[in-house]
């Protein structure tokens, strides 16, 4: 009975996993995905040691805020493909030790700002965020701020029509970033996300195709592709609003669609007047300080070395032509010394010939 008791008390004790997961034997990975499950198992049941929580192809569509509570030991969360339509703001705030989260397919048409506060307090990982294939329309200002250490994010298949740069500057750790599926509008709206871009791909980042949808003559077409001088006009167009000369009649660029509320700004006749004057104000001071004008490293490239190749056909050209005038230069001295060699050889025959007329006029004589 002691060697039994003795034996027992050698072996590992059996890791608690919550129905119906599966648990792997070591406990660091549990498994829940593909049950159909419309409400999460029982969480206060994972094993101690669980590093990876797999909640993918189920039923679920809403999570509420302490649903992930007391879940600081996970360092992987997969919620793909169920039915989340919108996720509270402080849902991962008890996951600090969280490097990858998954949403891919769901159905999230917008989010909360602060969601994603908890990487703040993540160190330098390789730290991964899926929001593709949901209904995403927009990214909001703020929601990216703590991502610092994130390497890489996916916004592919949503409703993205237009980025703007200040939401994705904080991200100075990316090295990956997909932006494909969506309808982007290649106009003065997507400017400066696309001087972001470039800013990515040439600290070695990676960007796939972000095809354009409008205007119609660019359908189809890669914006960075595009080149930057289309996008001149955006900004004689701010210097226009800035200016106070309103919104031009006619189809304008699309960037031109807050200036009907700048017009409103002229008119205080009653309050609704007032506050739509107030939202132009406010739509203008975003446009003045989005405002920038940002040099294309690989134009700039583009630029020495087309420059660098005119000048030296200039050279050669030049130094062909110095030749040549060189050698015709030479060709003519010489011609000239034959020619003043021979102009005393004919004087003296001309000499001779007229003594000869002479005897022969004294001989006829």
């Amino acid at each position: 009975l002691l060697c039994v008791l003795c034996f027992a008390t050698l072996l590992p004790a059996a890791s608690p996993c919550p129905p119906p997961c599966r648990c792997s034997p070591d406990g660091l990975e549990v498994n829940c995905g593909g049950l159909g499950l419309s409400t999460l198992p029982p969480l206060q049941q994972l094993p101690p040691g669980s590093r990876s929580l797999l909640l993918a192809n189920n039923k679920l569509s809403t999570l509420g805020t302490s649903a992930l509570a007391n879940l600081s030991f996970l360092e992987e969360l997969d919620l793909s493909n169920n039915y989340l339509d919108n996720l509270p703001g402080g849902l991962f705030r008890d996951m600090s030790n969280l490097t990858r989260l998954t949403l891919h397919n769901n159905s999230l048409t917008s989010t909360d700002r602060e969601l994603f506060q908890v990487f703040a307090h993540i160190p330098q990982h390789r730290d991964t965020l899926d929001l593709s294939l949901n209904g995403l329309s927009s990214v909001p200002l703020g929601l990216l701020d703590e991502l610092q250490s994130l390497r890489w994010l996916s916004l592919a298949g949503n409703r993205l029509h237009a980025l703007e740069r200040p939401a994705f500057e904080p991200l100075v750790n990316l090295q990956h970033l997909e932006l494909g599926q969506n309808p982007w509008e290649c106009d003065c709206n997507l400017r400066d996300f696309k001087h972001w871009i470039e800013w990515l791909l040439y600290r070695g980042g990676k960007v796939d195709a972000v095809e354009c949808t409008l205007p119609k003559d660019l359908r189809g077409r890669d914006i960075r592709t595009v080149p930057v001088e289309m996008f001149n006009y955006c900004l004689q167009l701010e210097d226009e609003n800035v200016g106070g000369e309103g919104s031009r009649s006619g189809q304008g660029p699309p960037c031109s669609r807050k200036n009907p509320i700048v017009d409103a700004a002229t008119t205080d006749n009653n309050n609704e007047d007032a506050s739509h004057s107030n939202a132009g104000g406010e739509g203008t001071s975003e446009c003045v300080r989005a405002r920038y004008r940002p040099v294309s490293v690989r134009r700039a490239i583009g630029t020495v070395v087309i420059a660098g190749v005119v000048c030296g056909i200039v050279c050669i050209m030049m130094v062909a032509a110095a030749a040549y005038g060189c050698i015709y230069a030479s060709l003519m001295a010489k011609y000239q010394r034959e020619l003043k060699k021979r102009q005393p050889l004919m004087g003296d025959g001309e000499a001779e010939g007229e003594d000869r007329e002479e005897k022969q006029i004294s001989s006829v004589a």
